[in-house]
């Protein structure tokens, strides 16, 4: 299954482990499913799964999360919806290894 992801190593994503109380909001409201919790605390899985919309660090009760939400993806997509045509993603599509071949990835709509 191909999967889309926004520039590798860019994202403003952000978390202190130290200050999570481990309530597992991140892993609800994220929709890529960056977070996942192990041992009571939230960790980021993979950070350029972040598509910077801000949910995470808006529902964490604790501000363990950092994201400068209005960037990326998320921004792309809204700007899009609202029929405003200076904004574009940079999203690319990547085959998941473990149901293609060779992971190619090519320039996609986005997220």
């Amino acid at each position: 299954m191909n999967r889309f992801r926004y520039l590798k190593g860019v994202v403003s994503l952000s978390f202190e482990e130290e200050k999570c109380v481990g309530c597992k909001m991140c892993t609800v409201v994220c929709p890529h499913g960056v977070f996942s919790v192990a041992d009571g605390k939230a960790a980021i899985g993979n950070r350029d799964d972040c598509m910077e919309c801000g949910a995470c660090a808006v529902n964490c009760p604790v501000g363990a999360i950092q994201v400068q939400k209005g960037v990326g993806c998320a921004a792309a997509v809204i700007n899009a919806a609202l029929g405003r045509k200076s904004s574009s993603c940079c999203c690319i599509i990547e085959s998941d290894p473990s149901t293609a071949q060779g992971g190619s990835a090519q320039k996609g709509g986005c997220c």
